[in-house]
């Protein structure tokens, strides 16, 4: 399989804590990728692992290799522009104490856009994206943080794609929003997986089930296994897997 994204025997520490253990695995280009089992099982750390959030944690360990195309993440000694590379849309919507505007244009600011015009089809482009364009037009200097949750949340979706990642990384993107809000961002990141890489964390398997081309099952640290997401609900290959997928443990 061609990969965009590749694990090779990761384990990460939190102190005594052992959070992912020996996990190697292979994201391929342009799909969605689900990641999914119980709580407290390495998922959210797997995705840190992508763009280096772990490093925000002193504790954090990692041993292994983290590829993305080739290259070891631990390694770029310009963290900034790898997470330009990746972006990441958290559990909770964490708005800007900043316009809606200026949500989205603030990284492309940091990233030395200055034009007036640019910046706009910027704004105007990652809120089409992220279906919210139509809400906000009239509004763009309302605070963001006066938006309503499923507003907020997409607003947090445009400002991860302002810089055009190549991988977008979703970590519970629906934990606090409405079903339909939740519907209807799945149905962006169908259109979004066109452009580039996604790799989803959900404890909601049918959400994995729905939206994903592969899907990885983590439990207690270890990679159970990894197959096309069809596979994975109807043929898993390890009795944990079908356990879990039918609901009888999480």
């Amino acid at each position: 399989m061609t990969a965009h994204v590749r694990f090779e025997n990761v384990t990460v520490t939190y102190g005594p804590k052992t959070a992912l253990r020996g996990v190697s695995l292979a994201i391929p280009p342009k799909q969605i990728f689900a990641v999914i089992g119980p709580v407290n099982s390495g998922k959210t750390t797997l995705l840190r692992c992508i763009n280096r959030t772990i490093d925000f944690v002193p504790t954090a360990k990692v041993a292994g290799r983290v590829l993305i195309e080739d290259e070891d993440v631990r390694h770029m000694r310009d963290v900034y522009q790898l997470r330009r590379r990746v972006g990441m849309v958290f559990p909770l919507p964490v708005g800007l104490p900043l316009s809606v505007y200026e949500n989205v244009a603030y990284a492309p600011r940091r990233a030395g856009t200055r034009d007036r015009r640019q910046l706009d089809e910027i704004v105007e482009r990652c809120l089409r994206e992220a279906m919210l364009w139509d809400e906000v037009k009239d509004r763009l200097n309302l605070l963001g943080t006066k938006l309503s949750g499923g507003q907020q949340q997409r607003l947090t979706l445009a400002r991860a794609l302002s810089l055009r990642p190549e991988i977008l990384c979703l970590d519970e993107f629906s934990i606090a929003i409405d079903p339909v809000t939740t519907m209807r961002i799945e149905d962006i990141l169908r259109e979004l997986k066109r452009q580039m890489t996604i790799v989803l964390v959900t404890n909601l398997v049918q959400q994995a089930r729905r939206l994903a081309d592969y899907t990885a099952f983590v439990s207690a640290s270890q990679l159970i296994e990894v197959d096309e997401t069809e596979t994975i609900f109807t043929k898993p290959a390890n009795r944990l897997t079908e356990r879990y997928v039918n609901g009888e443990f999480g």
